[in-house]
């Protein structure tokens, strides 16, 4: 049982941002836990907040400020961009903070935030903009560097088309995937399906080329380097200057129709039709990545691209930001985190590390999850446990299930570090394997 309070926050004159607060009526744990969107949002999340109330949170969700999950609401209404950008979810953490003092007579003992994807990217702008809202940050799979991100989408997918025969078609992915396995599995000394550090893989796809016509199990010269471009940094072709480091790393290639399917993932084309051209008409067979590049980065004007590794705030009043991401990631571009946790640590020493920042890698693990990797692990007692001793955990307890049964544990170890096989006993028991330096 709980109470469920819907709210309107209106904080510029065209802001129509729609809020939930839900606050156990009994067994309240005395926090609180604000839960991210995915995609461009436009729904309330009510699965994570559920999830969250059964855990004995008070919980908030917002859509955001528009219904739907497209882009299309943008088109002439800039202060919902804004309200998309940053503005909703900290109206709504503050509000929600309020509704849980009224409603219990006591202010949230520690605040948290769990977000994915969107809510990743919302995440790294609570961290930066609103170092005051949260305790401790859940970071997943982040949608950092965003405009930048769905550029370099939009344009790997118009590359992956370029001729008649560069079109990789799905039926030839588990060819690619095999090929890589073969090549890089064994490098941690375990074979069982899982690339355990994508980096240290330097899979040619070249050695997959037609040696006559093509065919089901090799792949054309064009198709090679298609494939030498979904693992490559996506760069402006008219300056030279990386846009995005690679999208995809060795492992992703059963989840390649994501980015390099029949078409681009509609929300490049949806922002590229509503934030950029503000043409809903605008067909991406029409991009130009010498000119498009550098308008969809100058028209965003630093909105949803908004990435400041300058934490200080946050962590000086003792905040915690624990990022996770899988290497498999078909959709989000894996070494956004990483490079994101670097710049962090670039601009503020390596003393944070441990104290105030860390991020987990999750060998395997798609999309936040889902993967032949062990993508189920608790992020709320992790970080639970982090702001209650001062130490981010030296590894994680994660697992694999088959049909409801865990049929293997890892421990996802603190980036670089890398989860090493003993070299006696299961490779599927998490007991066998410690982290070390790659």
């Amino acid at each position: 049982a709980f109470c469920r309070v819907a709210a309107t926050l209106t904080p510029s004159s065209d802001s129509d941002i729609k809020i939930e607060v839900w606050l156990p009526v009994s067994g309240w744990n005395g926090k609180f836990q604000a839960v991210g969107n995915g995609g461009f949002a436009g729904a309330i999340s009510y699965s994570a907040m559920a999830a969250a109330v059964k855990a004995g949170y008070a919980s908030a969700s917002t859509d955001t400020g528009h219904q739907g999950n497209t882009a299309a609401f943008a088109v002439g209404h800039t202060e919902k961009v804004i309200d998309l950008a940053y503005r909703a979810v900290h109206e709504m953490t503050v509000k929600a903070k309020s509704i849980v003092n009224a409603y219990y007579g006591s202010a949230p003992s520690l605040s948290f935030w769990n977000g994915c994807s969107q809510g990743g990217r919302q995440a790294i702008t609570e961290a930066a903009k609103y170092p005051s809202d949260f305790d401790g940050i859940v970071a997943g799979s982040s949608g950092i560097y965003w405009m930048r991100l769905l550029v370099a989408r939009m344009e790997i997918n118009v590359f992956a088309h370029r001729s008649e025969d560069s079109y990789i078609p799905p039926a030839k992915y588990a060819v690619v995937h095999e090929a890589v396995l073969k090549a890089c599995d064994a490098l941690d000394g375990v074979k069982d399906g899982v690339i355990e550090n994508p980096t240290a893989c330097h899979f040619d796809p070249k050695v997959l080329v037609c040696k006559g016509a093509d065919g089901p199990n090799c792949l054309t010269q064009a198709q090679v380097e298609t494939a030498k471009a979904l693992y490559s940094p996506i760069k402006n072709p008219k300056t030279g200057a990386e846009v995005i480091s690679a999208l995809l790393q060795p492992g992703s290639e059963l989840g390649w129709a994501t980015l390099a399917g029949p078409e681009p993932i509609r929300f490049c084309t949806e922002a590229y039709q509503s934030l950029v051209f503000k043409d809903p008409t605008w067909d991406w067979h029409h991009f130009n990545a010498a000119t498009d590049i550098d308008l969809a980065l100058e028209s965003d004007k630093g909105l949803l691209e908004y990435t400041d590794p300058n934490l200080k705030p946050f962590f000086d009043r003792g905040g915690k930001l624990l990022m996770y991401h899988g290497w498999s990631d078909p959709q989000v571009a894996p070494m956004n985190s990483v490079n994101y946790f670097n710049d962090v640590v670039g601009k503020l020493g390596a003393g944070v590390v441990g104290k105030s920042i860390e991020l987990y890698m999750v060998p395997g693990m798609n999309h936040c999850g889902g993967g032949p990797g062990t993508d189920t692990f608790d992020k709320m007692a992790a970080i639970e446990q982090w702001v209650a001793d001062g130490t981010a955990p030296k590894q994680i307890l994660a697992s694999h299930l088959t049909n409801g049964t865990v049929d293997r544990t890892r421990p996802l170890c603190p980036y670089p570090q890398v989860a090493s096989y003993k070299g006696a006993g299961s490779t599927d028991d998490a007991a066998n394997f410690v982290c070390r330096a790659p």
